[in-house]
């Protein structure tokens, strides 16, 4: 077992400075995650533009969304034996190569059907990129490092969906759909020439074959459990047969694929990594925790839109304080990571993530006074000093060759978590709507407090279980 940052947590210096070529490697890496985000939150806002102008209805044009995520959950299950078979370099810049093609051919779609088909390709490439990047990352720089190379990678995650729709709105306003993919050319073309020359290859591993029954049901099973949770908070509704039937088949999946995985030779993934108190705690801090963020960007639109009147573009705008309070804190959020341990950092993020919550559920300003903007700043502040450390806590418990596993299973647990705690929330906010938007944004910001009131106490474990290695 790899040694873990938490048994550094009474260090003063911070332990080996990071090579200037692994932060250029890095910036390369995180340019790939980079785009994929920025696809992701730059085209939410085109859902009406897609409609008109590619004359189809609402329910087709809302598979090309559903389909990216379906297809992105697909091939999460399965980085972590690519990586280990041919490295995870080779994987990240396949995968980034595939994204920027299917973007291309996106924009060139001429029906919603092909697009629709298109953004499946798509899908499939982000699925590999994000955890392939970040086993790059673990395996180059080692565990005393990765708090401050992960702070970097992990502004992409807070600052894309924060930007991407001013940047959405501002595509529609003054050219055409096509480049809502197109933007993201410019951005494939320079990552892969740059990662051709820093990006390490990996190593290859011998020549095995995956658990292709295990891989069938976790690529049903994780797709099946994220349509119906998504299903459930866009219908605002209590379970129907279209909520209800996707959610027990792919329960019941994982767990046919956990029986059949713990303990066999060349799983689809490791899952006896969950042996380790402090990865166990990790992966479940990272479950609660993302609410805390994918459940806030959720939430805070809406709130500025229904209680305040803003647009699309100004919305964007108002939210642009949580952005860049996260990347503000990050680098600092991994300094702190590497010299104290990743445990107590994200026990007192977690803690700050509650404070800077609780405001929202009492309520009692206008959603574009000056008090909003210093609680999204502060709230930014607060998730990078929660999600960051509780990843890196995660991959400094395994070993250089368990990465590839851990980065895959987080990425899912961080996605199921945030989908279920989105749905929670948008369900509890459409019953509620009807009685009064202001008492219905205040019950529904007290949900979003109580998971990060569960996420404060998990973080307080990890710190524990951290501290007694």
């Amino acid at each position: 077992m790899a040694v873990s940052l938490e048994r550094r947590a009474n260090a003063v210096p911070l332990p080996d400075k990071v090579p200037a070529e692994a932060w250029r490697m890095a910036w390369v890496i995180v340019l790939g995650a980079f785009m994929t985000m920025l696809d992701t939150t730059v085209l939410a806002v085109g859902a009406e533009t897609l409609t008109r102008e590619l004359g189809a209805g609402i329910a087709s044009v809302q598979w090309v969304f559903t389909a990216y995520l379906v297809a992105l959950a697909v091939a999460l299950p399965l980085c972590g034996w690519l990586s280990r078979r041919f490295g995870a370099g080779r994987v990240w810049l396949a995968s980034l190569a595939a994204f920027t093609v299917a973007s291309v051919l996106c924009a060139l779609a001429g029906n919603v059907g092909w697009l629709i088909g298109l953004r499946v390709l798509q899908g499939l490439a982000a699925g590999l990129l994000l955890p392939a990047g970040q086993t790059v990352l673990g395996q180059a720089v080692g565990p005393a490092r990765l708090g401050r190379v992960m702070g970097t990678l992990g502004i992409v995650m807070s600052v894309g969906p924060t930007f991407g729709p001013v940047l959405g709105g501002v595509l529609l306003r003054g050219l055409s759909w096509e480049w809502l993919f197109l933007i993201n050319i410019p951005v494939g073309v320079i990552a892969l020439v740059l990662g051709l020359r820093l990006v390490p290859r990996g190593e290859k591993g011998a020549v095995t074959r995956p658990d292709w029954f295990g891989f069938v049901l976790v690529s049903a099973g994780i797709p099946a459990l994220l349509y119906g949770l998504t299903t459930w908070g866009e219908g605002g509704e209590e379970f129907g047969a279209g909520v209800l039937v996707p959610l027990v088949a792919g329960v019941v999946l994982l767990a046919l694929f956990v029986r059949r995985s713990w303990g066999r030779e060349n799983p689809v993934m490791d899952l006896t990594l969950l042996r380790s108190r402090v990865y166990t705690s990790a992966v479940v801090l990272s479950f609660f925790a993302a609410p805390a963020l994918f459940g806030a960007l959720f939430l805070l639109p809406l709130y500025f839109q229904v209680l305040g009147g803003s647009g699309v573009v100004e919305t964007g705008l108002l939210l642009m304080g949580l952005g860049v309070g996260t990347a503000i804190a990050l680098p600092l959020s991994g300094k702190l990571t590497d010299r104290y341990g990743a445990g107590l950092v994200a026990a007192w993020g977690s803690v700050a993530t509650l404070a800077t919550t609780v405001p929202f559920a009492i309520g009692g300003f206008p959603p574009d006074g000056v008090v909003v903007q210093i609680l999204l700043l502060a709230r930014g502040i607060a998730v990078a000093f929660l999600l960051m450390p509780a990843t890196t806590a995660g991959y400094a418990a395994v070993t250089k060759e368990q990465l590839p596993d851990a980065a895959a299973q987080i990425n899912i647990v961080s996605r199921v978590g945030g989908a279920a705690g989105t749905a929670l929330f948008a369900v509890v906010l459409a019953n509620l709507l009807p009685a009064g938007a202001d008492s219905a944004f205040r019950a529904t910001f007290w949900w979003l407090t109580a998971s990060a009131a569960v996420a404060a106490v998990l973080g307080a474990r990890l710190w524990w279980v951290t501290r007694r290695r």
